[in-house]
């Protein structure tokens, strides 16, 4: 079994920056993929940014140039910075471990429990 620990939401005001860590506990060979998504209440899930294996990295685009993903596979982490915050933001933000390899035949996905970003005036 494998667990997300998230770390690093909170309160900001527009225009500030929160910097979003998770990390994945358990028995791990490889992750393909670490992403964040997000999602508010009533809304559709939204990926906000991804990292592969290799370093590649993908963004939403409301958040490209603000936001950066980074990944250290020694600690099965993922990080997200972000800057220049908007209201808009605001949303639980959830960490996914892709194509999480244990050993055996398959991979399996996994998630954390989410993190609160709120931003205010």
């Amino acid at each position: 079994q494998v667990q997300l620990v998230e770390s690093g939401g909170g309160l900001v005001q527009t225009g500030g920056s929160l910097r979003l860590s998770c990390e994945a506990f358990g028995s791990i060979v490889t992750i393909h993929a670490m992403n964040w998504w997000r999602q508010a209440p009533g809304k559709q899930r939204e990926k906000v940014a991804g990292i592969d294996s290799i370093g590649r990295t993908v963004y939403a685009e409301a958040v490209k140039g603000r936001f950066t993903i980074s990944r250290d596979n020694t600690r099965n982490a993922v990080y997200l910075q972000m800057n220049s915050l908007k209201l808009e933001d605001t949303d639980v933000y959830l960490c996914h471990a892709e194509g999480v390899y244990s050993g055996g035949i398959y991979s399996r996905d996994y998630w954390g429990q989410g993190t609160q970003v709120t931003v205010s005036l």
